[in-house]
């Protein structure tokens, strides 16, 4: 009678089997997990550094044609071209806020700071072009 209720022939895998195999699946995603994280918290950052580098440039050059005006305020959202840093564009998922020159310091362009919306805190370069403030995080 139990010979009956066996299939001859029948092939599968074993509840043990199945067990090694999900939990080697679960160690593979517990290490690739906090890695693609890291590597999209790098890719925002390196984003951001482009961006800011870009608006000084365009700043820079906005103040090199311009020889005897300050250079003026401006935000530029993401996925933006400036209105008055024509060549000024930011990525998507940046804002760059460009503050205006310091008095009596025409040429000179002033503070930038990019934001990530995926990131907290901000990149800020001084008119120098020097990183200042770099504290951006994973929200």
């Amino acid at each position: 009678m139990i010979q009956k209720m066996q299939k001859k022939g029948q092939k599968g895998f074993t509840l043990i089997e199945l067990m090694i195999v999900i939990a080697i699946i679960g160690i593979l995603a517990a290490i690739a997990i906090p890695q693609f994280v890291q590597y999209k918290v790098r890719g925002y950052k390196a984003s951001c550094v482009a961006d800011a580098k870009n608006a000084y440039t365009g700043v820079t050059a906005y103040c090199g044609e311009n020889p005897n005006a300050a250079a003026p305020a401006e935000t530029i959202l993401p996925g933006k071209v400036g209105t008055t840093y024509t060549t000024v564009q930011a990525s998507a998922g940046n804002t760059i806020t460009i503050a205006a020159g310091a008095a009596g310091t025409v040429g000179q362009p002033g503070i930038i700071t990019v934001t990530n919306a995926n990131l907290s805190g901000s990149l800020v370069l001084d008119k120098d072009g020097n990183t200042t403030t770099n504290d951006l995080k994973e929200k």
